[in-house]
């Protein structure tokens, strides 16, 4: 794909990793901070990152990798954060807005930034003043890993400039990826932090012992819950069943692949919440997603049972059997 328009990616964890599998298909000269210098060299050097989906093998010819963030953010154009949510300032602490001005930004993140309570594309706006106009949203059902074995997957790119999100899409598109262009950037970002918290939810029911029986039950609950709070929070006409919100729950409360359903299950099982990160060795967007959610939602008012619930069970130390229990009279 040819286009003027060079893409960065921010973050070095897995989602980063595929995302630059994917764009390497189709673009040159792509700009990829990695935070960890001797990552990048071991990068460079060896065609793998080391820490995260090392099967994938990446084109570093038409890479250009840095740990200094400043310069990555200076030679994009279009720049795709992902970053875990609850490092993201610290990640762009030395960065001044003026380095964003021009800059359209696409948020991969699926989280709240939990210093201000406020989605990826808010988050810019507000804090870097960046236009919505120049704000988009790179969503799933997507896992890394099915990226890295090549698996057929589906993402939906979304953004109030129609023209970005169409290079976006363009530059993510080959032959195991699909892709689909929205204008939703509220809803595609809220449904893909709210997934997070649902995964979690089908983890600590899945540890504690609920069948699949249950889980069905659950994860329709969790549809509906997602289309009360996004509509609330921006009350335009959406398909709720689509992949962009059906589809991305479905595949993160469901897979092995998710590490928000893991760590979920981990909770369900006894282990704490500290035990259970430090166990897993990655971020699970969800543990965060779910204070954000509660207190953004004392303004919206919300009926939100699952989420409440979960919120209870990690930041409250509810009893994860007693609070399962109570929220299986809530259901229908």
């Amino acid at each position: 794909m040819q286009t003027s328009q060079k893409i960065a990616v921010l973050g070095g964890g897995s989602w980063a990793t595929a995302i630059i599998k994917m764009l390497s298909n189709n673009c040159e000269d792509i700009g990829w901070w990695v935070r960890n210098n001797a990552t990048v060299e071991y990068i460079k050097s060896y065609h793998h990152n080391p820490n995260y989906i090392s099967s994938a093998e990446l084109k570093t010819d038409r890479l250009v990798i840095s740990s200094t963030i400043s310069t990555v953010i200076q030679e994009a154009d279009i720049i795709i954060m992902a970053i875990p949510a609850a490092f993201l300032t610290d990640a762009l602490k030395d960065i001044k807005k003026e380095q964003f001005v021009g800059k359209s930004i696409f948020s991969a993140i699926k989280g709240i930034v939990p210093e201000q309570n406020l989605i990826v594309g808010e988050f810019f706006n507000s804090i870097y003043d960046v236009p919505f106009t120049n704000i988009g949203v790179i969503t799933g059902p997507c896992h890394a890993e099915e990226v890295a074995l090549e698996k057929l997957s589906y993402l939906t790119i979304a953004s109030q400039n129609a023209t970005t999100a169409t290079i976006v899409a363009k530059a993510l598109s080959c032959r195991y990826i699909k892709t689909t262009v929205s204008d939703d950037i509220y809803g595609t970002e809220y449904s893909a932090v709210l997934k997070n918290i649902f995964a979690i939810a089908s983890g600590i029911c899945h540890g504690i012992g609920y069948g699949d029986n249950f889980q069905a039950v659950l994860i329709s609950n969790a549809i509906q819950e997602i289309k009360r709070f996004v509509d609330a929070v921006h009350p335009i006409e959406r398909d709720i069943k689509s992949s962009a919100y059906l589809g991305d729950l479905l595949v993160t409360a469901y897979s092995q692949f998710s590490r928000n359903r893991t760590f979920g299950s981990m909770i369900g099982k006894g282990y704490s919440v500290k035990s259970a990160q430090l166990e897993m060795n990655m971020i699970a967007e969800g543990y965060y997603a779910a204070k954000c959610i509660d207190q953004i939602n004392k303004t919206h008012k919300v009926d939100m049972p699952i989420s409440k619930a979960v919120y209870n069970i990690l930041y409250e130390r509810s009893s994860p059997i007693a609070e399962i229990r109570a929220l299986t009279e809530k259901l229908s």
